[in-house]
């Protein structure tokens, strides 16, 4: 009796081998031919999948933005507003193993999008949907009454995602000086900063 394989799921173990070609190896050596090998799987059978290398990156890409929505979704965050915001802007830092290859790999296909189209799109549309997330947590602080008066909040939301962005890319870059710790250290110290005393909890 053949072996029924799951198309959805087959995609999503090639789109990760593609992530282990890039990690290991860097973008350049994420050809159809090593991503088959690391998937165990031949050139033809990946093919049934992707039909081409741009088309294969866009997925696992695409993947990476999905993990992180999963998570944020399928979470449940305990505490006052001030740390469920907390929590669920930690999904988007490299805080373990597994968020750190998703930005590794992130900030590879970055790169990329320079010069290919479709990736320069699907970036696009991945940091507005970030952004907007950025929002729901600015919201939900406000609906708690906790901002400060006066705050620009456009102006704060943009600020969150410097940090946001500007903290994973130190911590690939330099992860001995700014470790998990320090990471959480500053977005807690950046969230106070903008939440009236007193009306923490």
């Amino acid at each position: 009796m053949p072996k029924i394989v799951d198309h959805d799921q087959r995609k999503v173990h090639i789109a990760e081998a593609t992530w282990k070609v890039i990690v290991e190896n860097g973008l350049e050596k994420a050809t159809v031919r090593k991503v088959a090998a690391t998937a165990g799987l031949s050139v033809g059978s990946l093919r049934h999948y992707f039909s081409t290398q741009s088309e294969l990156l866009q997925f696992s890409m695409k993947l990476v933005t999905e993990r992180v929505t999963q998570r944020i979704q399928s979470s449940h965050y305990k505490g006052d507003r001030v740390d469920i915001a907390i929590q669920a802007l930690g999904e988007m830092l490299p805080l373990d193993e597994e968020r750190k290859i998703e930005m590794e790999v992130w900030f590879v296909f970055s790169s990329k999008t320079l010069v290919d189209k479709k990736l320069k799109q699907l970036s696009e549309a991945t940091f507005e949907e970030m952004h907007n997330g950025l929002i729901n947590i600015m919201q939900f602080l406000q609906k708690g009454n906790l901002l400060k008066p006066g705050l620009d909040e456009k102006l704060e939301i943009s600020r969150l995602h410097a940090i946001i962005d500007g903290m994973a890319l130190h911590h690939l870059l330099h992860p001995d000086k700014l470790t998990y710790e320090k990471m959480i250290d500053t977005l807690t110290y950046h969230l106070k900063s903008i939440v009236e005393r007193g009306n923490e909890s």
